[in-house]
Formats: C-alpha cells, structure tokens, sequence
C-alpha cells in the first residue's frame, strides 16, 4: 500500500467515524424533540381547561364590574338628590331634630325646680319676663293649643 492509499482508507475511515458520531448526536437530538412535543402535548393539555376557566372567570368579572358601575352611577344619582334635599331642608331638620329635646330637657328641668321649690316652701319666681318679642311658653299646655294660638296671631 502506498501513501496515497493509506491516506484514503484513513480519511474514509476518520469520515465514517465522524459520521456515526453525528448519526448519534442526531438520534438523541431526535429523542430530546419527541420527549419535548410530549411534555408540550401534556402541557396544552392541561392548560387548556384553565384558560376556559379563566377565560369564564374574567367574563363574570367584567359583568359584575359593569353591575357594579351601574349601580355606583345610580348612587350617584340618589346622593346628589339626597344633597339637594338635605341642603334645601337642613335648618329646618336640624331645628326639629335638636328642638325637641332641648325643650323637653329645659321643660324637665324647669318642672324639677319648681317641685324643689314646692317642696322647700318657696314662693315662685319667673326668671323670664315676657317682653314685646318674647313669649313665655307655658309647659304645661299642650302642643296643639300653643300651635293654635301661633296660627291666629298670625292671621
């Protein structure tokens, strides 16, 4: 065998070599695919019924959003009404709200000095005289005769 020769069986037998090393490197590359489209194929399909249910989760939530922001609006509405009301009318609640309780509670007052003052033998004292814009309201009467009586000076 000449150089030449042997130079050609080495080289074909270097190539050959190097070939079955690629036709393995190829054949567990090929492996590594297929056990990857299986874990994908497994992963679709398990994620699957999860984007549904997210996908229905998101659906009730965006419709809920929506009743919510309806019903936000028409509170809007109702509270500026009850403002408006509420300004217009806030004197005369506050008036009517704290007046009752207030004269009942001088009215009680009142009735206990006064029974004290019985009791201790005193004579009365009127600590408020009626002048020309005053009127001395007589806690005894009832409710209706002092309206009574404010409608017809008035008249």
């Amino acid at each position: 065998m000449t150089a030449g020769e042997l130079v050609v069986v080495l080289a074909a037998l270097l190539l050959s070599l190097g070939f079955t090393a690629l036709v393995v490197t190829l054949m567990r590359v090929l492996d590594t695919l297929r056990d990857l489209r299986n874990e994908v194929a497994d992963l679709r399909s398990e994620t699957r019924p999860l984007l549904a249910e997210l996908i229905e989760t998101t659906d009730e939530a965006r419709h809920t959003v929506d009743e919510a922001r309806t019903d936000l609006e028409r509170f809007d509405r109702v509270l500026g009404s009850a403002e408006a009301i509420g300004d217009a009318v806030s004197g005369r609640v506050a008036r009517t709200a704290f007046s009752s309780p207030a004269i009942k509670a001088a009215g009680f007052a009142r009735g206990t000095s006064r029974a004290v003052a019985r009791l201790r033998g005193q004579p009365k004292v009127r600590t408020v005289e009626p002048g020309p814009s005053r009127e001395v309201l007589d806690l005894a009467v009832p409710r209706s005769e002092v309206r009574r009586t404010r409608k017809r000076r008035r008249a």
